[in-house]
């Protein structure tokens, strides 16, 4: 069998070269390195510079500092992570998939940051000095809904850093013929090292000023290996050829639907995506910015798509005798190519983790933010312990090869139970003459446990092997993980079920309990001193709006125009 040939000491140059490059320009996003050129600066910063790059709520948020155009570059990169190698190179290279399973996963892939462009500005504005979505839910709701999301966060993060640490060492692996598990955790312990001590050092402006670099550097590198992939004779296909792959399937279409509604619910619990919410210098530029970051997540995704299905036209015995693998279809068609290509390809790859990793890495500490602030600590040492400490067990699975597909498929399950719970949280009245009342934190909570009880019943009622919790991996004897009428009736019912039952308690929460059902379940003595030192805030505002429209009033009886009084302030616990 035919096998690539990179040198390992090829592969580890490749990887601590790139690593190496990203980290210096992730120090220039700080301007903090004496003498660097203006023209260069200017690429290695946001909008912020001098003190104003140095502040803490600048490392921790990059509030209102990215431009639309480093929005949509950092949202294609940190989505865009070593898994898309196999994503939909594998619908693509299954003849029983096909095309809906490529344009679902691509569309649903794209799809997150299209439903941030009209949910983003609704949460940033309900919560304006916050970091993550949890931070949302502790407002909206109280601390029993914020452990919620951030438990719910944290796992699928985590999840995505093990998908990530394992697409990458199984790549370089592959490439570099090198299979022991000592080269992979060597791979996956530099990988995390760097993103770390980045991120760690200049905050999650590093994270952006790099995403915008390995955006750019990943869209060359797909026109390039376009063009590279495709001018071989040995990938060339026929019309006729290319037929046998390029199938309509009622099988795509189920995949299609799942993929949808899996990935759409599981990004909404994606702090690195949130975090560029925030850090949208005004809403038409998180707005423009998650578009166009969205139209690139879709054209990449369909590349890679198209690659597997003409891998497959190229040989489609070796891959119904499974000879050969629908998910390495990609290395199939690179195998051809010369050694210099395939260290293209390990650049490739090792942009797209690292981009990945450390948003993910950002969003992670991001969730513990705003209570470490409150309480005194040291936010950036704490959350950068709790970052290493996450590593560690990431590191530790990647080096058991679980398969990546199946990974992300049980993290969307459990971000399903939860969607809709939180985020009809944005739902501040009610509607319907009361049918459909302002969610209660007690609602909301019990609408997470209807979904959870939900997979628990899909499981009883399709006989799940080892035990109802097993069925959260979603094991349906389907052609693929994600594929049959099981696995995507489950994810149409999850989220469903976990809405409707969030006003069915929220009636009953109203109905016990009356208007005290609106207040948080419990609150924490900071909890209580913030909304005390609110309020004075709260009625000073309310008396200087009065005055404003009373001065209104008197220049227009007067004949003249008020010019308004345009009060800033926030507290230095906001900014921090």
């Amino acid at each position: 069998m035919d096998i690539f040939e990179v040198s390992k000491g090829a592969a580890w140059a490749v990887l601590f070269s790139v690593l190496v490059v990203f980290t210096i320009l992730a120090m220039g996003s700080t301007d903090m390195i004496p003498g660097l050129p203006d023209g260069a600066k200017a690429l290695c910063l946001l909008n912020k510079k001098g003190d104003d790059a140095h502040t803490t709520d600048y490392f921790l948020s990059a509030r209102n500092s990215a431009s639309y155009l480093a929005i949509a570059l950092s949202f294609f990169a940190s989505g865009m992570g070593a898994w898309v190698v196999y994503g939909t190179t594998e619908m693509g290279a299954n003849p029983e998939l096909s095309w809906l399973g490529v344009l679902g996963y691509a569309g649903a892939s794209a799809l997150p940051a299209i439903i941030v462009c009209f949910l983003g500005p609704h949460i940033r504005e309900r919560s304006k000095s916050a970091f993550s979505t949890t931070d949302f839910g502790r407002e909206r709701y109280g601390r029993v809904m914020q452990l919620c999301i951030a438990t719910i966060s944290v796992f699928y993060m985590f999840i995505y850093i093990v998908a990530e640490l394992t697409s990458i060492s199984n790549v370089f692996a592959l490439l570099a013929n090198d299979n022991t598990k000592g080269f992979s955790i060597g791979v996956t312990v530099a990988i995390g090292f760097f993103t770390l001590l980045y991120t760690g050092f200049a905050g999650l402006p590093a994270s952006i000023v790099t995403d915008k670099f390995q955006g750019i550097i990943m869209a060359l590198l797909v026109l390039i290996l376009t063009i590279a992939v495709c001018s071989f004779d040995e990938n060339k296909v026929t019309k006729e050829e290319f037929a046998l792959a390029a199938n309509w399937t009622t099988e795509g279409l189920m995949a299609m639907i799942t993929l949808f509604i899996a990935i759409a619910c599981a990004e909404m619990f994606n702090q690195a995506t949130w975090q560029r919410v925030w850090a949208a210098e005004d809403i038409p530029a998180l707005r423009k910015g998650f578009g166009l970051g969205s139209l690139l997540v879709f054209l990449l995704m369909m590349f890679f798509g198209i690659m597997g299905m003409i891998a497959y036209a190229n040989d489609p015995e070796a891959y119904d005798n499974f000879e050969k693998f629908a998910f390495l279809a990609f290395f199939d068609l690179l195998l051809p190519l010369g050694n210099g290509w395939h260290i293209l390809v390990l650049i490739f790859v090792t942009a797209l983790a690292a981009s990945s990793i450390d948003s993910l890495q950002n969003g992670l500490t991001s969730i513990f933010y705003h209570d470490l602030v409150k309480v005194g600590w040291n936010p950036k040492l704490v959350t950068r312990i709790l970052v290493i400490l996450v590593n560690i067990p990431a590191i530790w699975l990647a080096s058991k090869k679980f398969y990546v597909l199946e990974l992300f498929l049980v993290a969307d399950l459990v971000c399903a139970t939860a969607v809709f719970p939180t985020f009809l949280g944005l739902q501040e009245t009610d509607k319907l003459g009361g049918l459909l009342p302002a969610p209660t934190e007690l609602g909301a909570f019990m609408g997470i446990l209807s979904g959870m009880a939900t997979v628990l019943i899909n499981g009883a009622v399709n006989d799940a092997e080892g035990g109802l919790f097993q069925y959260f991996w979603l094991r349906n004897d389907g052609i693929c993980a994600l594929c049959g009428p099981k696995t995507m009736m489950s994810f149409i019912l999850t989220p469903t079920i976990a809405g409707i039952m969030t006003y069915a308690f929220t009636h009953l929460d109203l109905a016990a309990r009356g208007e005290r059902a609106r207040s948080p379940i419990f609150a924490f003595a900071f909890d209580e001193e913030e909304i005390e030192a609110e309020a004075p805030k709260n009625v000073e505002d309310g008396e200087e709006e009065q005055s404003a429209e009373k001065s209104e009033e008197e220049a227009e009886n007067s004949g003249t125009q008020a010019e308004p009084e345009v009060v800033a302030s926030v507290s230095e616990e906001e900014a921090a």
